[in-house]
C-alpha cells in the first residue's frame, strides 16, 4: 500500500513539475537552461531503461531537441525536452508498478 501511495505521489510531482517547467519556459528561456532541460530528460531516459521501462520515443525526442536548440529553437526544444523527460519518469513509473505483476496462468507460454 505505501509503495502505491509513494508511486502515485512522485507521479503527481513529476507532473506538476514539468508543467510548472513549461509555463516559466516561454518567459525565460536561454542555452543553458535548454541544455539542463535535456540533460534531464536523458537522466530520466537512462533511470526508465535500467529497469527496462524506456519508452520507445523517449530517445528521438531528446535527440530531436538537440538538434532544435542547435538551431536557436530554444523554445521548442526546451517543450520536447520536458515532454521526453515526463515519459521518462512515467516508463520507469510504468515499470516499477509491474515489476511485482502476477501473470493468470492462462498467459503463461510453455
Amino acid at each position: 500500500m505505501q509503495k502505491k501511495l509513494l508511486l502515485i505521489f512522485s507521479l503527481l510531482i513529476g507532473i506538476l513539475c514539468s508543467g510548472i517547467a513549461t509555463t516559466s519556459l516561454a518567459e525565460d528561456t536561454s542555452a543553458a537552461k535548454v541544455q539542463k532541460l535535456i540533460e534531464a530528460a536523458d537522466a530520466a531516459r537512462k533511470q526508465a531503461a535500467s529497469v527496462g521501462g524506456e519508452w520507445r520515443d523517449t530517445g528521438k525526442m531528446i535527440k530531436k531537441a538537440k538538434t532544435l536548440m542547435k538551431k536557436g529553437d530554444l523554445v521548442k526544444a526546451a517543450k520536447l525536452a520536458n515532454k521526453a523527460a515526463k515519459q521518462g519518469h512515467l516508463g520507469y513509473e510504468q515499470a516499477m508498478s509491474q515489476a511485482t505483476l502476477k501473470m493468470p496462468s492462462y498467459l503463461h507460454y510453455e
